[in-house]
């Protein structure tokens, strides 16, 4: 069978595929700081007999966690001669324009563990000085004395020849094989001085703790019987094995969430609906994407730590387009200094967790919100619920500064925490000139199904989709994914006098070495599929524009329609073109997928044709301008395709709850999932 697991803040997820097709699923507590452990766990829970597990595909926060906790280890810098401070230096542009106390980021690397070797490459890759190899063994001596753990090699204009960074890792390694290394070429072959550096230096912090978590991971599975090809989801949407994992964390920083926008625009696509929004909020974050006709927009321009104040740090790898916000199941409710109340973005998370968990928890969350005013019921939790104990902390904290009641305090946490949601829709659709109206809203994760009905209708969307397993379905998109790798080589050159040997001789290049990549992890050349994507720009400017770019050899006629495609969607990301300007390409971008086999989706088999006997109970839920509401609620599992409910209504399930209203009218499809659309007014 094929499982994938996904560690989230508060739940880890698995989903598994029987020979069968069947498909099934379970939930268990994340256990930091041991997360493997939560992986075992959910495995158990589920009940698979674990020696039968023939893929084991695995999604996980190690890396996001190690970084934004600064949980990695001491790290070392080599660099070129003059060139110590590119960290400290950053980019003079910076978010908070007029606040006079602004501060750059804090580098990862302390000033005297940054180290300049006399080495110099010019702008086309050729040797200017040659690399001086007894300073390199002279700044080893001192990196052992500050005991450092980890060390990252980044010369000037490596991405054009790596020559120099090769010759300093094996120099490092002969002499010190014990410490971790990340060359700048091994992790991004990307111009951009500052963004490569610092992403070779992230990889190398968390280099050490990404090999111990996989080591650990392996070793469980091993010691639980299970002889699977392992694999672990990247920030591209991608699979990659174990070991490739461990060479370069870096591309896991986003390994959860990207995983459940792949699997929505696989879904999207099985169903009819090219243009889908993916909406995916846990117990700790909500996250959202853009998928325009069926393509999930993939971009090196990543950034951690980022918002109105921060500049944050770049990361130059391949990283799915997504909008990730401090609001999920967990995120607690308070009172700022102004009177005004906010919701997140700190999260009660696992531990202690909400109120209702009854472990602790004081402060009141969006899931005691959503238990006060009847959205949940308590006999979905894992813990014996005390509603008294969740009432007096809505009260205390919320309600009794506004003058209000409890389930009033509870509905003004959902409004707001569905404000900070749909700004972060916003961002990615109305922002990016794209109109709502013309997308499908894919909800899923344990909150997405009882927060995306409201959304909807306050971003005009008209047609929401619930899948089956919504709760784990990023798990679910692991297994609807491809081995990944993406290549990426700075190549500059003006479109109208590009030489066209040359440029598919770079394409021949990148496409050998993706094939000899996968020779080692034992993909032939034929189940490999490649897509080109040139980043473009008129000439003049700083930023690109990614563009797809047919396979085979690259001919005029083929250049002049690039230049057409590129003004279109320049026009489309920017609201202007230049007609007549030159055009000019800054990155080659080759995407190659190793095709794995993915389970078939199967059609949901009814287990009764009577909407009645899917019936639960009626109970009271307070909604937003129509108070305390008699409202059924359905079963989901005894519900059967073609069935139809008219909104207002719940239907629940063991892990997620769906939540529509009186202007909403809910289908099951051929598939068992949920689709709710919203009448037009």
């Amino acid at each position: 069978m094929r499982v994938a697991t996904d560690i989230g803040g508060t739940f880890t997820d698995l989903v598994f595929v029987d020979d069968k097709g069947k498909v099934s699923v379970a939930k268990s507590h994340t256990t930091p700081p041991n997360f493997e452990q939560g992986v075992i766990d959910v495995i158990e829970k589920s009940g698979i007999d674990q020696k039968a597990i023939e893929t084991f595909i695995h999604g996980t926060t190690v890396i996001i966690n190690a970084l934004t906790e600064r949980k990695g280890v001491k790290t070392a810098l080599v660099t070129t001669k003059g060139f110590r401070d590119v960290l400290e230096i950053a980019r003079g542009n910076r978010p908070d324009l007029f606040n006079v106390r602004y501060k750059k980021p804090t580098p990862f690397v302390e000033r005297h563990l940054r180290q300049e070797v006399e080495e110099r490459l010019n702008q086309k890759g050729e040797v200017v000085t040659p690399i001086n190899k007894e300073q390199i063994k002279e700044l080893i001596d001192y990196f052992k004395k500050e005991n450092v753990e980890a060390i990252a090699v980044s010369f000037l204009h490596a991405y054009k020849n790596s020559t120099h960074e090769q010759q300093t890792v094996k120099l490092i390694n002969e002499l010190w094989p014990e410490v971790s290394v990340t060359a700048s070429y091994e992790v991004t072959k990307e111009w951009r001085e500052y963004e490569r550096t610092n992403t070779a230096v992230l990889n190398s912090y968390i280099k050490p703790i990404a090999s111990t978590y996989v080591n650990n991971l392996n070793d469980k599975l091993i010691e639980n019987k299970a002889d699977s090809f392992n694999y672990i989801m990247q920030s591209n949407g991608g699979t990659t094995t174990f070991e490739q994992a461990k060479k370069t964390p870096i591309n896991m920083v986003e390994s959860g969430p990207v995983a459940g926008i792949y699997g929505a625009a696989f879904l999207g696509e099985i169903i009819g609906e090219k243009n889908v929004i993916a909406f995916d909020i846990g117990g700790t974050t909500a996250k959202c994407s853009l998928i325009s006709n069926g393509e999930v927009k993939v971009s090196t321009d990543y950034y951690i730590e980022k918002d109105a104040f921060n500049a944050g740090y770049p990361i130059k790898t391949p990283v799915a387009d997504i909008v990730e916000i401090g609001n999920g199941g967990g995120s607690i409710a308070w009172i700022d200094d102004g009177g005004s109340l906010k919701v997140g973005p700190h999260s009660a998370g696992a531990v202690p967790g909400p109120v209702a968990y009854g472990q602790g928890g004081t402060e009141p969350t969006t899931t005691d919100a959503n238990l006060l005013t009847g959205r949940l019921s308590p006999e979905n939790f894992d813990y014996q619920v005390d509603l008294e104990s969740v009432k007096n902390a809505i009260y205390e904290k919320v309600a009794k500064v506004y003058n209000m009641s409890e389930e009033e305090g509870a509905l003004g946490i959902i409004r707001i925490a569905n404000a900070n949601m749909l700004n972060a829709l916003k961002l990615i659709s109305v922002r990016k000139g794209y109109d709502p109206r013309d997308f499908t809203l894919i909800a899923f994760g344990g909150g997405g199904s009882m927060h995306a009905p409201a959304l909807a209708r306050d971003l005009g969307v008209k047609k929401i989709v619930v899948p089956i397993a919504s709760s784990v379905f990023s798990a679910w998109g692991m297994l609807m994914t491809d081995l990944r790798h993406d290549y990426i080589q700075t190549y500059i050159n003006r479109l109208q006098a590009v030489n066209l040997q040359e440029l598919n001789n770079e394409w021949i290049k990148l496409e050998n070495q993706a094939v000899s990549q996968y020779q080692e992890e034992n993909i032939s050349k034929e189940e490999i599929v490649f897509n080109r994507f040139v980043d473009m720009r008129y000439s003049g400017q700083e930023h690109t524009v990614k563009v797809p770019l047919a396979n085979g050899e690259v001919t005029g006629e083929t250049i002049h329609d690039l230049i057409e495609l590129f003004h279109e969607m320049h026009e489309q990301n920017f609201t202007f073109n230049l007609l007549d300007a030159q055009t000019e390409i800054v990155n080659l971008h080759l995407t190659a997928l190793g095709s794995i086999q993915k389970p078939e989706l199967q059609k949901w088999v009814a287990i009764n044709s009577d909407l009645d006997s899917a019936l639960k109970e009626t109970r009271k839920v307070f909604y937003e301008d129509e108070g305390w509401v008699d409202t059924n609620v359905y079963h989901r599992d005894l519900l059967a395709p073609g069935m139809v409910i008219q909104g207002p209504a719940i239907v629940e399930e063991s892990t997620a709850t769906t939540v529509f209203y009186s202007n909403q009218t809910l289908t099951v499809d051929a598939y068992g999932n949920l689709i709710i659309e919203t009448e037009v007014r």
